[in-house]
């Protein structure tokens, strides 16, 4: 069985699909990227479907999962590289993708998750000896 690979970029753990998505595949993914997420304290999960030419009603709902999950742990999802076939299949096949949001490229991504996480009020901080109760 293949796996897909998570890797970490700073507070962001990066998903990209390469392979067809089988049942066990993403079954994988799900307990794959759910144990990522309790392990690093990730608050940022980007799913990159770029190589993905089909995104059928199985894909769909596996996404919404792992949205669901992710959020369940803290983290946001957004699911980047959508083609416009895939787009238009999607809505074709009446998937609303509910709790994921989309950007154009990974690097959108990361800044939507970013500011995301400023609007909540979370502040990532450079000098792990910073006092963030500490006035200036």
């Amino acid at each position: 069985m293949e796996r897909v690979p998570i890797l970490k970029i700073g507070d962001i753990l990066l998903v990209s699909i390469q392979v067809d998505m089988s049942d066990q595949t993403a079954i994988q993914l799900q307990e794959d990227l759910a144990e990522r997420i309790v392990a690093t304290g990730c608050h940022g999960v980007i799913i990159d479907i770029t190589a993905l030419d089909i995104v059928d009603s199985f894909v769909g709902r596996m996404l919404s999962t792992i949205a669901s999950i992710s959020k369940v742990l803290d983290a946001e999802t957004v699911v980047v590289g959508m083609r416009p076939a895939v787009a238009i299949t999607l809505v074709e096949l009446g998937l609303s993708l509910n709790g994921i949001r989309t950007a154009l490229n990974v690097e959108r991504g990361m800044e939507l998750i970013a500011a995301t996480r400023a609007d909540d009020g979370d502040v990532a901080f450079d000098d792990e000896d910073a006092d963030p109760t500490a006035t200036p």
